[in-house]
């Protein structure tokens, strides 16, 4: 496996890839809306080039904010590998902290960013609601059988 920055030459992949996962390249947020085949980030690739695991982020003044985090291969360390790169690429930058928005339904990733030293900070009531105004093809049911409602931030400072 290798991790490779994304860059410009690569956005069609990056958006074949959004579509075949989640329909659209297209993530709406508390933050705003974004493109995430537009966005800087990582992927891991496997020995065929091919991508198995991919992070976009944001980066901002004094904070780098994780948009979209996706990994095919559950339990084989991609996603951390991918976060520890994000991880280090704003620590070289002296990027304070990174923050990150997931659904109150989204229990694996709450388990996965607190286990690597993310902390609970917000929770933003009825955010995903609202964003199906936006984007109405949200569902109302998510992962577990849990009604998809709200955001929760996590916070990890550097």
């Amino acid at each position: 496996m290798q991790i490779i920055r994304i860059e410009e030459k690569q956005a069609d992949t990056v958006n074949r890839f959004f579509i075949e996962q989640w329909g659209s390249s297209e993530m709406v947020v508390s933050s705003g809306v974004y493109n995430c085949a537009a966005l800087d980030g990582f992927a891991a690739l496997d020995e065929k080039g091919e991508i198995i695991g991919l992070i976009t982020f944001d980066r901002k003044e004094t904070e780098v904010e994780i948009i979209s985090l996706d990994s095919l291969l559950e339990g084989q360390g991609i996603g951390s590998m991918l976060l520890e790169r994000t991880e280090q690429l704003a620590q070289a930058e002296n990027i304070k902290q990174i923050t990150l928005l997931t659904t109150n339904d989204n229990l694996n990733a709450l388990k996965f960013y607190q286990k690597r030293g993310y902390r609970l900070c917000l929770i933003f009531p009825n955010a995903v609601t609202d964003a199906r105004k936006v984007k109405p093809s949200i569902p109302l049911i998510g992962e577990y059988g849990i009604p998809l409602q709200d955001e929760l931030q996590l916070v990890k400072r550097l």
